[in-house]
């Protein structure tokens, strides 16, 4: 199985890197991780919607630029679907039993996903109604999908 977790923007605060890092680690027995940052796009404080779409649009076009044509999308977005994390574990399992060997989940920037991302997803998950920062939910992610590996393979995790 491969994963790739695609990111907007450049994870900065060595925390986080050090939880990713430990779960990219204990992941490698499971799966092939690969995590791709692209880069943000630059813009002041105070947006238009207009300037907002602008923005989520040029990240969209990085974004969609690493995701193979074959691989099942996965968007965060606040609006998708919540799943327990046994949940989660069977939806995985449920790919990989249909031969869908690649998985490319995606988590937009501060401003969110272009709509165009959200098109190209085959889901979209939601961890939460609570806004959180993108960064962070990188670490949630890898975590959650380790520990989905965990419970398909029967193997004991935290409740």
């Amino acid at each position: 199985m491969n994963i790739t977790i695609v990111t907007v923007g450049k994870l900065k605060e060595k925390y986080l890197k050090q939880g990713i890092e430990e779960y990219t680690k204990r992941l490698n027995s499971y799966a092939k991780l690969q995590l791709i940052e692209v880069a943000d796009e630059k813009a002041p404080e105070t947006l238009s919607n207009a300037d907002m779409e602008i923005v989520k649009k040029k990240e969209a076009e990085r974004i969609l630029a690493k995701i193979a044509s074959d691989a099942h999308v996965i968007a965060l977005a606040i609006d998708g679907k919540m799943k327990t994390s046994e949940e989660f574990a069977a939806s995985i399992d449920s790919l990989m039993t249909y031969g869908k060997s690649k998985i490319v989940f995606v988590i937009g920037g501060s401003l969110g996903l272009h709509s165009s991302v959200l098109q190209r997803a085959d889901e979209k998950l939601s961890f939460s109604k609570m806004t959180f920062p993108h960064q962070l939910m990188k670490l949630v992610l890898v975590e959650q999908v380790y520990r989905g590996f965990r419970i398909i393979k029967g193997e004991p995790y935290h409740k």
